[in-house]
Parts: structure tokens; sequence; C-alpha cells
């Protein structure tokens, strides 16, 4: 136990660094390493009106393997449009590092509950020197299911995954994306005490389509791959008193995180280039043609963090192909550092890109394009031989001519409308 102590320690002061956000200003006591696995804090002097010119930054560091969930119990900040003067900033780990900001918030509205991807959160909170509220109070508890999530993307699991879950359980995730975007789940590993019409242990996921027996699952089948029709997706996990099973991992994707593409030609980026994309993501983009079309993707753009020095391996940040809509597909290439791949060709009408970024250490990222090659006939060609995409290609699939084993020469990006 002292070990594990003093190992957390390590790891927050690491973390904290020298950086002026590890200490509040001279002469006002706040912030710190919270390492229990419970606890709560609160701005300086509540409920009290807080001082001015304060900056104040707690590091919750709880055992590794374990979560945070941060709760709120009273909130009243000055407030301004954007949250320029008095703010509360919430990190999805170290504080200096802007690619795992959650949020900044004001005002008298508290922010939702949180709950962390990994085993460290960060909470600065920041005044000036004009206006004062009474500040926040705030808790947070390790090891906990359930809560808001709001990232570009993360990871479920059931309580104690990937051992056997508890009995008596029940959590609720509310998955929520920025603006109008929908939100993607998807599963990657499942095994729930089953019947057939999962009364006893159960997943439910609601706010997609189709009725919502349908959206209980259980047993050891996996579930499909579900998108919600509005801006939220709702999980829910229940196990009753008796038998278990290893539970469930699943995936998120949302806003710029995943897009799917049925378009014949197109480009995208990873989110927020050029500048530097977010910590802790894994966004999916999913080129879907139709019957008869290949896909392939030309690399315009590459700046992602670079091989490990040691394996000289993409271990750490790093974009990946696959020749399919799942990442069961083959794997047609693996990159990161900056040089430009050459273009990668689907076997048939679907590729999904697939970004995975660590928790530190971030760069511009990358932008491609893609064009859907036809397999077709061309009157007088002969085998082997190509010819420029046509904009016969751009039609509904229903005027799509029979397939011929024949490939088109495909079109520079430079040719591609811009998006």
């Amino acid at each position: 136990m002292l070990a594990e102590r003093g190992a957390l320690l390590l790891l927050a002061v690491a973390l904290l660094g020298p950086g002026p956000r590890a200490q509040a200003m001279e002469g006002v006591k706040c912030g710190g390493v919270l390492s229990a696995p419970s606890g709560n804090f609160s701005s300086p002097n509540f409920p009290r009106l807080y001082p001015y010119n304060t900056e104040c930054s707690w590091l919750i560091v709880v055992a590794e393997g374990s979560v945070v969930l941060l709760t709120f119990h009273a909130f009243d900040l000055e407030y301004h449009d954007t949250c320029s003067f008095d703010f509360l900033e919430i990190y999805n780990g170290a504080s200096p590092d802007k690619g795992n900001l959650l949020g900044r918030f004001c005002g008298k509205v508290p922010p939702p509950p949180f709950t962390s991807s990994w085993h460290v959160m960060s909470v600065v909170f920041h005044s000036d020197k004009h206006v004062a509220g009474h500040g926040f109070s705030a808790g947070y508890q390790k090891d906990v299911c359930g809560g808001v999530l709001t990232g570009l993307s993360g990871v479920l699991t059931s309580p104690e995954y990937p051992n056997n879950y508890p009995n008596s359980m029940e959590c609720h995730w509310v998955i929520r994306a920025a603006g109008p975007a929908r939100v993607k789940l998807v599963f990657v590993d499942f095994q729930v005490e089953g019947n057939e019409e999962c009364t006893y242990d159960y997943v439910a996921v609601l706010g997609g389509p189709g009725p919502t027996r349908g959206h209980h699952y259980c047993g050891s089948t996996m579930p499909p791959t579900l998108v919600s029709l509005g801006h939220e997706l709702q999980v829910v996990f229940k196990s009753d008193f008796n038998i278990g099973g290893r539970g469930f991992k699943a995936y998120y994707f949302s806003g710029e995180c995943q897009e799917v593409y049925m378009a014949v030609r197109g480009n995208f980026s990873s989110p927020q280039y050029p500048s530097s994309y977010p910590n802790n993501i894994r966004c999916h983009w999913t080129i879907r043609l139709p019957p008869g079309y290949r896909v392939k993707v030309f690399f315009l753009d590459l700046d992602l963090e670079e091989p490990n020095s040691l394996t000289k391996t993409c271990d750490f940040d790093h974009l990946a192909a696959f020749d399919g809509a799942s990442e069961e597909a083959p794997l047609l290439g693996n990159w990161c550092g900056h040089h430009l791949p050459p273009p990668v060709t689907s076997s048939h009408n679907q590729l999904l890109l697939l970004l995975h970024t660590d928790r530190s250490t971030t760069r511009r990222g990358f932008s491609v394009a893609y064009i859907g090659g036809q397999l077709g006939c061309g009157s007088g060609s002969t085998e082997g031989e190509g010819e420029a995409l046509q904009p016969r290609s751009l039609q509904p699939p229903s005027s799509i001519p029979p397939v011929c084993p024949r490939l088109l020469r495909w079109l520079h990006p430079s040719s591609f409308p811009s998006s």
C-alpha cells in the first residue's frame, strides 16, 4: 500500500512539473495532489467569496487501472460568454496539455459529472482582479461506473473488466457529442449472462434507431455497431444477484472523430487540423462506396508523434488503414512520424482509417484525399488498360454498369474539389 501511494506521488510530481499552474498565487492556500480513493475539495474561502488574482491546480491521481468520477456540489463563478475572466478548467490528464481539456466553465450552472478515461484528472481554478463569486465545491471517487462522457472518443467497460463484473450493479453512461454530431458505439468484447429476453444481466443502449427491446443485449453475441439519432447515446449496464461474466468493452466516437463518406471522391483530416490533435483519442473514418468500386487514399500531409526510439515501431500515436469497414479487416498500413506514405488501395468498396493518440505529445495530424475507382468495361480497352475516371462514376448506384475486371486510372488529388 505504501509503495503504491509512493508511486502515485511520484507520478503527480512528474505531471505537475515546475510550471506556474502547480501553485496558487502567493498567500492563498489552494490546489495540490489528491491521491486518496475519494475526497472533496473547493475554491479558496468557500462558501465565502473567493479571492482575486488566484490560480489553483488540483491533480487527482488514483490507482492505475481505475478511473475518476468528478461531481460538483455547488458552483458560482463570475459569468462571461467565453469564460475569459474567472473560470474552472477540467482536464482528462495533466493540466498543461491542452489536448486533455474536457471543458472550461463559469457562471452559476455547475459542470456535469465527468468520468476520466484513465487514472489521472486535473482541475484548474482561475480568478482575475475584478468581481468574485462564492466559488465551487466538488467531490471525486475512483472505480465508479457511469457518468457523462463528452470527449471526441473514449472507451466504456463494465466494472472490473476484464475480470468478472460484480453482482447487483447498475451503471448509467451518457455519451454527449459536441454540437449536432452523432455518436457511434463499437463493441470489441462482450460476455454477459444471457437469457432469451435479457432480463437478468444486460447492456441497454438508448437514443438510437429501432424499438427499445432491440437495444437490450446479453449473452456472448457481439452487439452491432450503433449510431445515435441525435447527439446523445445512453448506455445502461445491469447485473442481478448471481451469475456473471467478463462483461464488455466498447469504443465510442463523436464529432470530428467519426465519419462515414459515401461520395465517390473527397478529403478529410484529423481533428483540429492543422492545429494539434487532442490526446487520448481513437477516431474512425469509413469510406463506403457502392459495390463495384475500390477506394484509393492519397496522403497529403502527415505529422504524428515519432516512432518508439527503441523498437522503431509506431507504439504511440499512429494512423492505420484497414481493407474493409472494421479493425478486423486486413491491415493496409500503419504510420507515424512525418514521412508521407504511398497511396493505399482497397480490394473492395470499403476502407477504414483509424487514428489512435496516447496521453502525451501531439502534432499537426494528417490530411488525406480519396477517390473511388470503378471496375468497368471501357469500349475498345484491353485487359489491364486503364481509362480516366469519368463523370458517369458520380451517378447514383442504380446506374452503375456491370462489374468487369479492368481498373480505372486514378485521378491525382490536385483534381479533387476542396471540402
